[in-house]
């Protein structure tokens, strides 16, 4: 069986909104977007690129899939990111959409998300990755269909924002590794108890 993934970049109060531009997510009036900026080291980057070794699908919520699609399907091929990126296929959950054709290799799941979720997992294959996407990360979470959590903890504190633990909801995890980095980003792997 696959196993879910969330990769995430995380403030200490357990803020995931808008970590690379001021204009990424607004929403609520959020007003700290590019928070990650100042902390970045080459090992966050080494850390991703490990990650999508062992991933072969994205899963994504409306808002998150957008945004990573303006970003990466105009790139143009050959550029190892934005090839890894626009050649993995991506699952993407909204009520909204109509189609998948802003961003190449994307199907829509917008009904059923729990069970259709459950029948990715069981399908062979390496891990699915979840980046952003906090309203189906908590659907997922609230469902015990997240296997690890490999967060990038930024030390500070946000004060608002989308989280990425829905509250309320008790969820225990096993440490397989914490490492920090020079920058004073704390890398840490968690796997469910």
């Amino acid at each position: 069986m696959r196993k879910i993934v969330v990769s995430e970049f995380v403030s200490l109060d357990n803020v995931i909104q808008a970590p690379g531009g001021t204009e990424e997510d607004t929403e609520g009036g959020f007003t700290h977007g590019g928070w990650t900026w100042p902390f970045w080291h080459d090992e966050i980057g080494a850390n991703f690129f490990q990650e999508m070794t062992r991933t072969d699908a994205l899963l994504l919520g409306r808002k998150t899939w957008e945004i990573h699609g303006g970003a990466f399907d105009p790139m143009a091929a050959g550029d190892p990111f934005g090839d890894l990126m626009n050649t993995m296929p991506k699952y993407v959950v909204s009520t909204t959409l109509t189609t998948t054709s802003s961003w190449r290799n994307s199907t829509l799941i917008s009904s059923n998300v729990v069970e259709e979720v459950r029948a990715l997992k069981a399908q062979p294959g390496k891990n699915i990755a979840i980046d952003g996407s906090s309203v189906l990360i908590h659907t997922l979470a609230e469902h015990d269909l997240i296997d690890e959590y490999h967060l990038h903890v930024y030390p500070l504190v946000l004060g608002s924002g989308k989280k990425l633990f829905p509250e309320g909801l008790r969820v225990n995890l096993r440490l397989v590794e914490a490492r920090p980095l020079p920058s004073g980003v704390v890398f840490m792997h968690y796997e469910r108890a």
